[in-house]
């Protein structure tokens, strides 16, 4: 809600100042009513137009707002082939099933409110889900929805960097992979070191073992106060050889 919003509807819960304008316009109103007629019920007509606007919008943000809960809540289902009491969240038969059932509810989502914060969250779900039903193109289309609209400074954008990286990886083209997790540095400066080791991996095994090396051997100057520098240098002691 804008604070123009905001300060009129606070403005209305104060009924002196709001008498006390009403009476100092009184004594203008009164000889001026035909001509102001109009206008005023014009203006009342825009106002009602606007609130009702609002609470239109503000109805189909709840109703998408709880659309994402069931796709997320699918997402955190169980799985068990009997029932399971006292479970208060979703159980499904299969691991298939579940992510499929996620992505129902993402795809209801994304149709009925596209452009909602709601649908842009229910396609990382939707992307989860492909991924882990070896839907690699499907999983790379729905990684790529969400962060066409992401910006500098969404923090899950990560998630879908990484994402596309693993899907690439999956489905063979390691080159893309490694040039999707490139972008990390800039767009997700805390997941820098992360993608650092899995780029010297990726590296490595295509056959750049002298790019993945160097990328390793500054891993510590890089990141000083990385959790993941022990990750590195196991990985850079598997390398045989030493750099070019």
């Amino acid at each position: 809600m804008s604070k123009h919003e905001e300060l009129t509807r606070k403005d209305m819960k104060a009924p002196d100042a709001f008498q006390s304008a009403a009476v100092k316009a009184a004594a203008w109103l009164t000889g001026k009513q035909k001509v102001i007629v109009a206008g005023v019920v014009g203006a009342l007509v825009v106002v009602a137009v606007v609130l009702g606007a609002m609470a239109w919008l503000d109805s189909r943000k709840a109703t998408a707002g709880a659309l994402l809960y069931r796709t997320l809540d699918d997402a955190d289902g169980q799985i068990s082939s009997v029932p399971l009491p006292g479970v208060v969240v979703p159980v499904f038969p299969s691991t298939e099933a579940q992510y499929r059932s996620v992505l129902g509810r993402a795809d209801e989502l994304r149709k009925s409110y596209p452009a909602s914060d709601a649908a842009r969250t229910a396609a990382l779900a939707a992307a989860a889900a492909n991924l882990r039903l070896a839907a690699w193109d499907a999983a790379i289309a729905d990684y790529d929805s969400y962060l066409v609209h992401s910006s500098p400074k969404d923090s899950l954008a990560f998630v879908a960097i990484e994402g596309v990286a693993r899907a690439k990886e999956a489905k063979g083209d390691v080159p893309g992979a490694i040039s999707a997790l490139e972008k990390i540095p800039t767009q997700a400066p805390a997941r820098a070191d992360r993608a650092t080791v899995e780029r010297a991996r990726l590296l490595a095994r295509s056959g750049k073992v002298d790019e993945a090396r160097k990328l390793l051997e500054a891993f510590p100057n890089d990141f000083k106060e990385s959790q993941l520098r022990a990750e590195a240098e196991k990985q850079l002691a598997s390398l045989a050889g030493p750099a070019k």
